[in-house]
């Protein structure tokens, strides 16, 4: 019988006769058991066992449960842990819990009272549903993963969801940072009202305050109608911001009184308007570091910052690349209807390795290159191999290559008019005051093109 996987509960015990009793019950109750009888071999198995819970002896040889427990929680700190002991006293159990272990039962252990902590476990770390749900992993609906990094930042997320707290997500570009941000919208009380995104970084300074907040019909040159915004199109639902470190300081100081008064003003308008809105923001860029250059507002900073979850890069889950892999390639075969079986054992080797810089994006890149130069139903090692040292798949992101355009063209107006920002701005179309503001935003020095004197 194929059982539900958020139900995997790892036993972990050297005595084999409650090994086996501990088994037998859980089993009966309808979760999925793997029992070790030792902390050394419990992390071991691990990765390819992914539980959503442990039930571990305290007193064992080697290492003991309170170790073990150390161990896991490092790594995986919402996996939750269950230590038994016949040694138990309410010292131990003060002592383990403020450690953060989840439970802690002396043997012999009532089997009602390991049923209802085990219960427990899985309803507060997103492992089940509550009762009467029906189990549903639709809210992570593409992402794949086999990742125990990747599965615990998905069981914080699955908690974090059932708040309204703004959510801050890190992690490289091509990581996944939106797809997790819809997987928290759809685990939420919210999930039947809109979700809104955004790349802050893709849209001028000048038009993103009025995507954002609104504006009013005729408040500036070509605004013909009213817009209401992002905020309100995204009232009761949730707002992503995406590459929110891009975002200009203007604009970073009107978003935070949005957040802060929860209402918003349109560009023209005098009338506030109140909004309800679940924020959760994204960046590649590490805000601290912009902070302290000046180019990052501390207090909006801890505004959106409440919660955070960090997206592992996709060299730290080699085992979700054959995974993502074969995926990708039965996405890119029917898109381009070519009859393709799959990666030779040597192609998959290739892409296990890569360094993989550009993560899942770049994956996908790699793999729409090789399905559709190939002309054999296998992908072969030698094609993997080309695609890779092209680098095809290293493609920059939209905001990426927008920002080096405009730094390009920047350079090559002051280079024309030997540094004279006047006639470089009446060449772009632009005023002197903004085009000064695009020279700092990318650290542009016009001093550097004047002509050298003799």
């Amino acid at each position: 019988m194929n059982r539900p996987a958020g139900k995997r509960i790892l036993v972990v015990d050297d005595d084999p006769s409650l090994l086996r009793l501990l088994s037998l019950r859980l089993e009966s109750a309808g979760y999925e058991v793997e029992a070790v009888e030792s902390a050394e071999k419990a992390l071991a198995c691990l990765a390819s066992f992914q539980p959503y819970l442990i039930i571990t002896d305290l007193r064992m040889g080697g290492m003991d449960g309170m170790a073990l427990f150390e161990t896991v929680h490092s790594r995986y700190p919402a996996l939750p842990v269950i230590i038994l002991t016949a040694h138990g006293s309410i010292p131990d159990a003060v002592a383990a819990t403020k450690r953060g272990v989840f439970g802690f039962l002396t043997k012999p252990f009532d089997t009602q009272q390991l049923m209802e902590q085990v219960e427990k476990a899985f309803l507060l770390s997103g492992g089940m549903p509550d009762a009467g749900q029906a189990e549903d992993e639709s809210w992570r609906e593409g992402i794949i993963t086999r990742s125990p990094l990747m599965e615990d930042v998905l069981r914080q997320a699955r908690m974090i969801a059932m708040s309204d707290a703004s959510l801050f997500i890190k992690g490289n570009s091509g990581t996944g940072k939106e797809l997790l941000a819809r997987s928290v919208h759809r685990a939420s009380p919210r999930a039947d009202r809109p979700f809104v995104g955004i790349d802050c970084g893709a849209i001028p300074e000048q038009l993103l305050e009025s995507e954002l907040f609104g504006h009013s019909k005729g408040s500036f040159t070509g605004a013909s109608r009213d817009h209401p915004g992002l905020f309100r199109a995204a009232d009761g639902g949730t707002l992503f911001l995406d590459e929110i470190g891009d975002m200009p300081l203007s604009v970073q100081v009107k978003l935070l009184r949005v957040l802060q008064e929860r209402e918003v003003r349109p560009v023209g308008s005098v009338e506030a308007i109140p909004v309800d809105v679940r924020l959760i923001s994204a960046t590649h860029r590490d805000l601290e570091e912009e902070m302290a250059k000046g180019n990052f507002r501390e207090d909006l900073y801890y505004r959106i910052n409440v919660v955070s979850l960090e997206l592992p890069t996709l060299a730290e889950r080699r085992e979700d690349i054959p995974l993502l892999a074969s995926h990708f390639l039965k996405l890119v075969a029917d898109k381009y209807g070519k009859e393709i079986s799959g990666f030779s054992p040597e192609a998959l080797e290739q892409l296990v390795s890569a360094p993989w810089p550009g993560n899942i994006r770049q994956l996908y890149n790699i793999v729409e290159q090789v399905v559709t130069l190939s002309a054999s139903p296998v992908i072969s090692a030698r094609l993997v191999q080309q695609a890779l040292r092209n680098k095809a798949g290293e493609l920059p992101s939209f905001s990426d290559a927008r920002s080096r355009f405009e730094r390009d063209y920047l350079v090559q107006l002051l280079r024309i008019t030997g540094g004279n920002v006047t006639q470089a701005a009446r060449l772009a179309k632009r005023n002197r005051t903004e085009f000064y503001r695009l020279l700092h935003r990318h650290d542009v020095d016009p001093a550097r093109f004047k002509p050298r004197k003799s």
